[in-house]
C-alpha cells in the first residue's frame, strides 16, 4: 500500500461480521484501535513517512516533492481497508487491482513492502496509546501481511505493461474550472466501462490522480476524461489550466468494480454528481450497443444548471434508447423547470429503497458518503450498491 492509494467515501460498516470467531475478533480489534488513532491522523501520517524514508531511503523517489496531498491519501487508504476488512470478497479484488496498479512505480520488492509494514505498525503503536495491546498488534500484523501478499502476487502475475503512455490530442475547456481532455495511448488500455485509471501528467510528475474514462473502449483507443479543478487541487488545476496538445501522460492499470451485469435480470439505478457522470456515460455508451437492456434510471446532480454540463448528451441518448431515463437534480436554482430539487441523497431516497435494483454511485466523496448512507438507512441492500474510491485530486 504505497503512495497513491485511494480515498474512502464509505458507508457505515456492514453489521454482518464474519462467522469465524478469530476473523471477527481481528475485525473488532482493528476497527476499535483505528477509532482511537484516527483523531491523531495528521501527526500519525507525518510520523509514518518520516519513519519510512528513514528505514528505506530509496522509497522517497516514489513520492512527489510536495507531500501535503500524499499524506492524506495514506489515511484514506487505511480507512478504506479498515472498513472493508470483514468483506474479503470486496477487499481482495481491490488489493489485487492495487497491486497491479503499483507496477507503474517500477520493481516494488519484498523489502519495500516490509519497510512499509514496519513504518505502519510502528506509527500505529506510537499513537495507539493504551489500546495498543499485543492482540491489537497481531491483528494489524496479520491484516498487513494479507494486504502485502495479495498485492505482490497480483503484480507478479500481471503480464501486461506496467503503465501505458499516451498523447493529449484534444483539450477542450468548458468553463474556468472544467475541461474535457482526450488522450490517445500508444496501445489500447484494456479497461472496462465504469473503471478508472491512475494518471500522471507532465505538469505534476510523480503525483498520480485517478480519472474515469467517459467513453467505452474505441477502435482508435482514444480515452476521454472530464476534469474539474478542485480547491487546492494540484493535478486537477494543472490539467484544466495548463494541459497542451502533445503532452505525454502515463496511465496505470485499470481499477474499479462499477459496471452493469446485463444478465442479472435487475434494473439499474445510477446516481452521479458533477464529473461523476463520466463512468456512467462510458457504461451507457457500451449498453447502447445492445438491442435489449435492463431499465436504467440516471439521477444527475449538481448545485446549479451549469454543473450539469453533460445533460444534453444524456437527453439525446434517451431518444434512441427507451430503456434509459434521466432525471436532473439541482441543489440550487429552484426556478429551473424540469429538474428535481434537493440533494441527490434526498431525491433518490424519496422514491424508496430501490431494493430490487443494482445501484451505481459516483461523485465527490461527500456526495457518495451521503447518498450511500441514506440509501442504507432507506433499506437498500449493501451488496447491491457499487461505488469506487476516488481521490479529490
Amino acid at each position: 500500500m504505497t503512495s497513491n492509494a485511494v480515498l474512502t467515501p464509505v458507508p457505515p460498516p456492514d453489521p454482518e461480521e464474519p462467522d469465524d470467531g478469530s476473523a471477527s475478533e481481528m475485525v473488532r480489534l482493528i476497527r476499535d484501535s483505528w477509532a482511537a488513532v484516527e483523531p491523531q491522523q495528521e501527526e500519525l501520517t507525518r510520523f509514518f513517512y518520516g519513519m519510512l524514508f528513514s528505514i528505506a531511503p530509496g522509497t522517497r523517489d516514489l513520492f512527489p516533492v510536495n507531500m501535503e496531498v500524499q499524506r492524506s491519501r495514506l489515511l484514506r487508504a487505511l480507512v478504506h481497508v479498515v472498513q472493508m476488512v470483514n468483506r474479503p470478497d470486496d477487499l481482495v479484488p481491490f488489493l489485487r487491482q492495487l497491486g497491479r496498479d503499483h507496477r507503474k512505480f517500477g520493481v516494488f520488492m519484498t523489502e519495500q513492502y516490509d519497510a512499509l509494514g514496519t513504518a505502519l505498525l510502528t506509527s500505529l503503536k506510537r499513537f495507539g496509546g493504551d489500546v495498543w495491546t499485543p492482540q491489537v498488534e497481531q491483528a494489524w500484523t496479520d491484516a498487513y501481511s494479507l494486504i502485502a501478499k495479495t498485492m505482490r502476487e497480483a503484480a507478479a502475475a500481471d503480464q501486461g505493461p506496467a503503465y501505458w503512455t499516451g498523447q493529449v490530442v484534444e483539450h477542450q475547456r468548458l468553463s474556468w474550472d472544467l475541461a474535457v481532455v482526450r488522450v490517445k495511448p500508444n496501445q489500447p488500455v484494456p479497461y472496462r466501462p465504469g473503471q478508472y485509471v491512475s494518471v500522471e501528467v507532465p505538469q505534476r510528475p510523480r503525483l498520480w490522480r485517478y480519472l474515469s474514462p467517459a467513453n467505452s473502449p474505441r477502435r482508435d483507443g482514444i480515452m476521454e476524461f472530464h476534469i474539474r479543478a478542485v480547491e487546492g487541487g494540484w493535478v486537477s488545476r494543472a490539467i484544466v489550466g495548463h494541459s497542451q496538445i502533445g503532452d505525454t501522460w502515463r496511465m496505470g492499470s485499470p481499477m474499479g468494480r462499477m459496471g452493469v451485469d446485463r444478465r442479472s435480470g435487475r434494473d439499474v439505478l445510477m446516481v452521479a454528481g458533477g464529473t461523476g457522470v463520466a463512468p456512467m456515460r462510458a457504461i451507457l455508451e457500451e449498453l447502447s450497443r445492445w438491442g435489449g437492456n435492463p431499465h436504467v434510471a440516471l439521477f444527475l446532480g449538481g448545485r446549479t444548471r451549469d454543473d450539469l454540463y453533460d445533460l444534453d448528451a444524456f437527453t439525446t441518448m434517451t431518444a434512441t434508447n427507451p430503456w434509459l431515463s434521466v432525471a436532473p437534480v439541482l441543489e440550487e436554482d429552484p426556478a429551473v423547470a424540469g429538474a428535481e430539487h434537493g440533494t441527490l441523497a434526498d431525491v433518490v431516497t424519496h422514491y424508496g429503497a430501490w431494493a430490487e435494483h443494482d445501484v451505481l454511485v459516483c461523485g465527490s466523496p461527500a456526495m457518495i458518503r451521503a447518498t450511500v448512507s441514506r440509501m442504507l438507512v432507506a433499506g437498500t441492500p449493501l451488496d447491491r450498491i457499487k461505488y469506487d474510491p476516488f481521490t479529490l485530486d
